[in-house]
């Protein structure tokens, strides 16, 4: 079986990760790392990739700029291109779903066969899997992780106005 995981947002590697840096490489970043690697372990998986976005920055490692990244024998992350270069908050990558979505399917297509599934992690990689999905003709698993209620509430408690969230 061939899996594809995407999750778009975060700054995402196999080491060292940079849990808590910002809002959005917190547990989500840690979460699809180690199931890209559980996942490779099984028999029955004979190769696992994990999509995310591809940042060149110099405020960032440049660990998040390199196209791909092995992570164990039969996982790695690629690293799809999305928009501006330069490191984003998720809350801006949305405009450029769309150029990450049609990379990505490039992408896959250059691959010796068609992922046989694609499990997608959190709303702006939903989008994203929803599209290759479709454009592939294979099933799509998501993973919501949040609702952001949380981070809401606590964001107003500690005083940040409703319209700056």
């Amino acid at each position: 079986m061939y899996i594809v995981l995407i999750s778009v947002h975060g700054l995402i590697r196999g080491h060292d990760l940079e849990l808590g840096r910002d809002a959005d490489t917190g547990g989500q970043t840690k979460y699809v790392v180690e199931l890209a690697r559980a996942l490779a372990e099984r028999e029955n998986v004979g190769k696992v990739v994990l999509l995310t976005r591809r940042v060149v920055d110099s405020q960032i490692s440049p660990d998040y700029a390199e196209p791909v990244e092995p992570l164990s024998e039969k996982s790695c992350i690629v690293r799809v291109e999305c928009g501006e270069q330069k490191y984003l908050r998720k809350e801006m990558l949305w405009d450029c779903l769309e150029n990450f979505s049609d990379n990505a399917l490039i992408y896959l297509k250059s691959q010796d066969r068609i992922p046989d599934v694609i499990h997608s992690h959190y709303a702006d990689a939903g989008y994203v899997g929803s599209r290759l999905s479709h454009q592939l003709g294979i099933p799509l698993v998501h993973t919501g992780h949040s609702l952001g209620r949380n981070k809401r509430q606590q964001l107003l408690a500690s005083g940040v106005k409703r319209s700056e969230i």
